[in-house]
């Protein structure tokens, strides 16, 4: 019996992924929990809560407690948090110590919210810490040096964008547009274009398959089921990789206008170092394809995607655990912070 792991977890709007000191990546869930709403019952978290989303009957709601990388369903988060956390930690004498990433634009009201859902959830500490220094770790970038790192970190709901030194946020850029904005955009794209309604998952879907931001001379198709909007039956349509593209360009020239700010506004012996050392994009979001291309094409920057980005966060801040001791408990106050720098 142990007693008293510590943990780290990367809480974000579309996944929760969970490490344990010492054993390593032990849950990587949908954020998504289900609730039976006559008797307030928990009836799943994570995959099996994933599963009844756009399936439910009336008495029972499948939500998504995070939004934009903020928990907008308290009780949700911290009963989905509860449930996951048992599967890691579910026979340890103590109450564990957990480390939660956080978006770099995240407000103090945000901050607490995170914090006492993790206590209620069973945390004995809580520690903070921003998902571009996490995903940095996670990417095996050398932070500690006096040399500037861009990490941009497209997760589900949140674009952190961060020019790192000597184990700190230099400059920062936080936006609530990432992986799930191109799924929305693909759903409005849809119905604008073809009359058509799709769900959720099928748009996740499409973007996986056809996803692209970035001209390509092989284009390619994929056939799809919706409902029609004006006859309101099934129909199957096909669409293309170029439509998808169109579809993106909103989302993905806010992230560019966000990138262009931070360089701006960073002292410009970093801005020379991130020239030499590249961007490196981390997040399930990096993984669209051309954006790398696209990115490097806007700013005359080189852009790496990192190897198995979409785990970055956690297995950085899986890393952080180690340092645990050195760290300050509770809030870090970003938002306070950012007001002082001004």
């Amino acid at each position: 019996m142990a007693l008293g792991r510590d943990i780290a977890v990367d809480l974000g709007t579309s996944a929760v992924r969970i490490y344990a000191r010492g054993k390593g990546l032990r849950v990587d869930e949908p954020s998504v929990a289900a609730i039976d709403k006559v008797t307030g019952k928990m009836l799943g978290a994570g995959l099996a809560a994933q599963r009844m989303l756009g399936r439910t009957p009336g008495n029972i709601a499948a939500i998504r407690p995070l939004i934009g990388g903020a928990i907008s369903d308290y009780e949700m988060t911290e009963r989905m948090l509860r449930e996951l956390i048992r599967k890691v930690d579910s026979v340890a004498l103590f109450k564990p110590r957990i480390l939660i990433t956080v978006p770099s634009g995240i407000t103090e009201v945000e901050e607490r919210a995170v914090i006492d859902a993790g206590i209620a959830a069973g945390a004995r500490k809580i520690f903070l810490i921003e998902a571009p220094i996490a995903s940095a770790l996670g990417a095996g970038v050398d932070i500690a040096e006096p040399d500037g790192h861009m990490v941009v970190d497209i997760g589900g709901g949140t674009t952190d964008i961060a020019v790192l030194s000597l184990s700190g946020v230099v400059r920062s850029g936080s936006l609530k547009i990432a992986g799930d904005a191109f799924s929305d955009a693909i759903v409005r794209y849809v119905k604008r274009k073809h009359n058509i309604l799709i769900g959720e998952r099928t748009a996740e879907n499409l973007k996986l398959e056809l996803g692209s931001v970035y001209p390509s001379p092989d284009v390619n198709t994929m056939e799809v089921k919706g409902r029609c909007l004006l006859t309101g039956l099934p129909r199957v349509f096909t669409i293309n990789s170029d439509e998808l593209r169109d579809a993106f360009e909103e989302p993905v020239e806010h992230i560019l206008e966000e990138l262009r700010s931070v360089l701006e506004n960073t002292p410009p012996e970093l801005v020379a170092d991130v020239s030499s050392n590249g961007i490196v994009l981390t997040g399930g979001g990096a993984l669209l394809r051309g954006l790398d291309t696209l990115v490097t094409a806007r700013t005359n920057i080189r852009c790496n995607i990192a190897n198995n980005t979409a785990l970055c966060g956690v297995h950085g801040a899986g890393k952080a655990l180690n340092w645990l001791n050195e760290m300050q408990e509770g809030a870090i106050n970003l938002a306070r912070q950012r007001q002082l720098d001004r």
